[in-house]
């Protein structure tokens, strides 16, 4: 096969490990792990708002319904600290947010975003999740790992959130796999409805990480397409477009990057609201797709990066078809 053309920043940071890297233990774990935290449920955004507690009960309805709630490694993480979270995000935000948590009633961070009194913890949940889920995947003790967790983060930038996002979970987990793990490249896969604006905002330009993002355009947030940086491998598809032609893009557009770059740990913002049950977008993806693209990406970390892989949740606001993708999403990481 014809190597994949590079991009110049790709093709500089594709480079022989150092050694540096930690290395998957003899006798590491072979489980997909599981994280989740009661409290993620305790936010929510008034009556009515899709981003609402019930998509992680709908969750692990199906998880019991499937039998794949006995097949995973169940753990509840604690709380990321403020350390953590300023790897991907100003002090300033990680302030803002803190200031603007209310003691009652709600506040708004934009038209759909609000917070109420649990929702910094629920926000300082999801990140400590992907960092327990970080920290397990890299030192043996999980194969891979799911974090069923809430609220989302791809849309939260280094400075600001918005779009249900508080704190970008998957940029907090990625930069602790760079920063404390020390490893040299690590890949972020976006297959939300909606372009993860926030973490091309906290990677754009940074040379250890590669970012894949396929999404409904034009679409919210409205960007990702244009004078994009060498890292952002964006591919938009049109309304309407299934899985046929996500299976086209990915295969043509991501795989080929993917291979390039050579990632040494993947992460997944993994939201189903790509699905065709799901209002919230008008792409027409099934579970199958969901299973697909996990299996995909599940052959470049088991080529390049050990098998590491971390998968948070981001959107999905059908409950039922957000369950089934979800059961579809496990299935192949732990199978």
């Amino acid at each position: 096969m014809t190597a994949p053309e590079q991009s110049p920043l790709v093709a500089r940071s594709a480079t022989p490990d150092s050694g540096s890297v930690p290395r998957r233990p003899a006798k590491a774990s072979n489980v997909t792990a599981y994280y989740t935290h009661r409290d993620c449920a305790a936010h929510e955004m008034g009556a009515g708002h899709p981003e609402c507690p019930e998509r992680l009960h709908a969750i692990d309805d199906q998880m019991t319904a499937s039998g794949m709630s006995q097949l995973v490694d169940h753990h509840e993480a604690g709380l990321a600290e403020d350390a953590d979270l300023v790897r991907a995000h100003s002090a300033a935000h990680v302030e803002a947010m803190r200031n603007r948590s209310p003691s009652h009633g709600y506040a708004q961070v934009d038209p759909d975003t609000v917070m109420n009194r649990f929702t910094l913890r629920a926000a300082l949940c999801s990140a400590g999740a992907a960092i327990a889920a970080t920290d397990a995947v890299v030192s043996g003790a999980a194969r891979n790992a799911f974090c069923c967790i809430r609220p989302p983060g791809h849309h939260a930038g280094r400075d600001f959130g918005m779009g249900f996002c508080f704190f970008n979970n998957i940029a907090v987990a990625a930069r602790r796999a760079l920063d404390v793990h020390c490893f040299e490249r690590v890949a972020v896969v976006d297959f939300d409805v909606h372009h993860g604006n926030g973490t091309q905002d906290i990677f754009a330009n940074d040379p250890q990480v590669l970012m894949v993002g396929i999404f409904q355009h034009p679409f919210y947030p409205y960007n990702g397409v244009e004078n994009t940086a060498p890292n952002m491998v964006n591919v938009p598809l049109k309304a309407g477009s299934g899985g046929e032609q996500l299976r086209a893009a990915f295969t043509d557009r991501c795989l080929p990057a993917l291979e390039a770059f050579r990632p040494q740990m993947i992460f997944i913002s993994a939201g189903f609201d790509a699905h065709r049950e799901d209002d919230m977008g008008n792409l027409r993806m099934v579970e199958n797709d969901y299973a697909w693209i996990t299996e995909r990406i599940i052959e470049v970390a088991d080529r390049f990066a050990e098998g590491r892989i971390v998968s948070c949740l981001e959107g999905g606001y059908n409950l039922s078809a957000l369950g089934r993708s979800v059961v579809a999403h496990i299935k192949a990481l732990a199978t």
